[in-house]
């Protein structure tokens, strides 16, 4: 059987093109932001001139993005119910796409044009969370489908407690430097001339560190965000990995007919109706999703469908755009639920390590990152970053304390922030660079008994404060107006 051809018909492209300008327009708000965190401090205490390190750091988002695993870019996108994530190529996953672009990217250029360092994490969380509920809010009447309030849970913790590691961290390892390194120059306001080279190296070095750690997990998000536009409007090329080759097709199948044999015996005999399969183990991954004895044989059908489309084709390159979409929900289904059963202790030792093999072999179907998108976002971050740098680095170096930055507090702050960042991207957890870097500087200016600005630290927490609900209104607007436009200008159905 020869691979399917795909055409891309204008209506798609109508979608495709502003979806993924928007999405490039994030990803620059995201330099503003965040990257320009990075640079903050080499750039004001004169250890690299401006050109030179936006460029450097770009260069080290960029590998960071290309080395990222995309754990993070999947754990933002959990956050989304699971009607919503299967919903790819129809109005409503449309409506979804515009609606978080639309409302992060107002938020964060906003924000960005007053010179407040605030989270893109926050803001994409915000508009992910507004778009759920209102999305649970239409079709249900109630808020409580609205998210997958678990992974909230665990993103919301990492949130809120990364800022307290930055600045703790940052403040005491700025009083360690205080004890052990005796050099005066360290601890002086930056002057208007580049320090020694030991501390343009010290600084530079951090600086690096802080970049890659950026990438690696603020990069993500974009990354998500990519896969979820081309997977929602142009189904029939990404929907499952074009890459697979048919030899990891055949070893998928030979892994699904083993967990088929697993699965069947707990069927008990008990039968479910083929139009309520999906139903069943859509109602079994929500939140509040309960345990009963239709979940093994849905699940049971649905791994039937997988095997059977498996069988027939030898690579997934061959598969016809309804295909893909079916498959990719079949997919999506399955690996939720035997993650969701594997964690109620449904299987035994033995069948749990076939079961998460198998999981693993799925997961890498629907989620994966082709290299250009990498490569876009990597250099979406550096051009925001050159744009847009300098609002938050005159905040972070003159405006949080009431004495100028110093060598050593630019240091302390960056290396806490670089270690905090890459230990969330080992296990998968979306923290903020802003968040991190800049609670990190008033750790610094607290141990130096400098003093901090109200005024300015008034407005970063207010603005912290009300990126969550301020982004949660506007995902929440802005997906019920797509909607309407969808639905009722386009007559879509």
């Amino acid at each position: 059987m020869e691979p399917s051809v795909v055409t891309l018909h204008a209506g798609e492209l109508v979608m495709l093109i502003p979806a993924l300008v928007l999405a490039l327009g994030f990803e620059c708000a995201n330099g503003f932001h965040d990257t320009a965190n990075a640079v903050a401090t080499v750039i004001y205490t004169r250890s690299l001139p401006p050109w030179l390190a936006v460029i450097w750091s770009g260069l080290c988002n960029f590998i960071g993005v290309l080395a990222s695993s995309g754990t993070v870019a999947f754990a933002i996108l959990n956050l989304l119910p699971v009607e919503l994530v299967t919903n790819v190529g129809t109005p409503i996953g449309f409506s979804m796409i515009f609606a978080l672009l639309l409302s992060a990217l107002i938020w964060n250029v906003g924000t960005w044009y007053r010179g407040i360092p605030v989270s893109s994490t926050h803001s994409m969380i915000g508009a992910i969370l507004g778009v759920g509920l209102m999305n649970s809010f239409l079709t249900t009447g109630s808020l409580m489908g609205g998210a997958n309030w678990k992974i909230a849970l665990n993103v919301g913790m990492a949130l809120l407690f990364s800022p307290v590691v930055g600045m703790l961290g940052a403040g005491l390892l700025f009083l360690l430097l205080k004890a052990l390194v005796r050099q005066p120059d360290l601890y002086r306001p930056v002057e208007q001339k580049p320090p020694p080279w030991w501390i343009r190296g010290i600084l530079c070095i951090t600086c690096t560190g802080v970049s890659y750690a950026h990438g690696s997990n603020d990069g993500q998000k974009g990354l998500g965000l990519f896969m979820l536009i081309l997977a929602g409007i142009i189904p029939g090329v990404y929907a499952v990995n074009p890459a697979v080759a048919g030899g990891s097709t055949a070893q998928l199948s030979i892994a699904s007919q083993k967990a088929a044999a697993i699965i069947q015996p707990h069927t008990a005999g008990v039968a479910v109706e083929a139009q309520a399969v999906t139903d069943t183990l859509m109602n079994f991954l929500k939140a509040d999703g309960i345990f009963s004895n239709k979940i093994f044989p849905a699940l049971a059908q649905v791994n039937r469908e997988i095997s059977g489309t498996l069988a027939q084709h030898k690579s997934l390159a061959q598969l016809t755009e309804d295909q893909r979409i079916a498959l990719r929900k079949e997919i999506f289904l399955t690996s939720g639920t035997i993650a969701k059963l594997d964690t109620m202790k449904k299987f035994s030792a033995d069948e749990d390590v076939t079961m998460t093999k198998y999981k693993s072999a799925l997961d890498k179907t629907i989620k994966f990152i082709p290299f250009w998108v990498k490569m876009a976002v990597a250099l979406a971050l550096g051009l925001g970053t050159m744009v847009g740098w300098k609002r938050v680095v005159v905040t972070i170096g003159e405006k949080i304390g009431k004495a100028h930055l110093t060598y050593a507090q630019g240091a302390s702050a960056e290396m806490v922030a670089m270690i905090t960042i890459g230990l969330a991207s080992k296990y998968g957890l979306p923290v903020s660079t802003t968040h991190v870097l800049s609670s990190g500087i008033a750790g610094t200016m607290v141990a130096n008994r400098s003093g901090l600005q109200r005024a300015t630290l008034r407005n970063i927490i207010l603005a912290w404060v009300l990126t969550l609900p301020a982004c949660i209104f506007l995902g929440a607007m802005f997906f019920a107006a797509a909607l309407q436009l969808l639905f009722h200008v386009f007559h879509l159905s």
